[in-house]
C-alpha cells in the first residue's frame, strides 16, 4: 500500500491566519428630513394632484403663471393642520408671489401648483389675484417697468446705461 500524499489533495499544515475581515458596518444614521423639493420630486405629478389638471378640466382656464398668490389669515392659522406640499405652498405664500415662482422655489411642476393652488384657495388658504388682462398686454405698462428698472442705480450708485 502506498503511503505517499496524494498530490491533488492539499498538504496538512497550519490553519491560515484570518486578517481582520470585511470592516463591520456602521451604525445606519438617521437621514435628515428631505426638503419638500426632494419628497416631492420623486412622486408623479399626477398623484400630487390626484389626477386633475389645472384648470378644472376645461371649465375655467387655469391660472396664469403671472397670478400673484399670498396666504391668507385663514390658511395661515390652518397651516399645522394641511399636509405635505398643501402645507409646503401655504407657508411659502406669507408674502406675495407667482404661481411661476413657487413652482420654481418648491420645485414642483407648474400645473401641480396651479391645481393645488386652485384647492388652497377654495378652501379659503390663499387668495389669488389675476392680474388684468388689458394691463399684461399694454406696451406702455411694459416701457415704465423697463424705464423703471433703468432708474434703479447699480451697486456702485451708477445708473444704468438707458440704450
Amino acid at each position: 500500500m502506498d503511503t505517499s500524499p496524494d498530490p491533488a489533495s492539499p498538504e496538512p499544515g497550519p490553519e491560515p491566519e484570518l486578517g481582520p475581515g470585511p470592516e463591520p458596518e456602521a451604525e445606519p444614521q438617521p437621514e435628515a428630513e428631505p426638503q419638500p423639493a426632494a419628497r416631492a420630486s420623486a412622486i408623479r405629478p399626477f398623484l400630487l394632484t390626484a389626477g386633475r389638471v389645472a384648470g378644472g378640466g376645461g371649465t375655467t382656464p387655469p391660472l396664469p403663471v403671472e397670478a400673484q398668490v399670498v396666504a391668507t389669515s385663514d390658511g395661515l392659522s390652518a397651516l399645522r393642520a394641511l399636509t405635505f406640499e398643501h402645507h409646503d405652498i401655504v407657508a411659502a405664500c406669507r408674502r406675495p408671489q407667482s404661481v411661476a415662482e413657487l413652482s420654481a422655489r418648491l420645485r414642483l411642476h407648474l400645473n401641480v401648483v396651479r391645481v393645488l393652488a386652485e384647492d388652497l384657495c377654495t378652501a379659503g388658504h390663499l387668495a389669488v389675484h389675476v392680474p388684468d388682462a388689458r394691463t399684461v398686454q399694454d406696451i406702455s405698462v411694459l416701457r415704465r417697468v423697463i424705464d423703471g428698472l433703468r432708474s434703479v442705480p447699480d451697486s456702485r450708485g451708477t445708473l444704468r446705461d438707458s440704450s
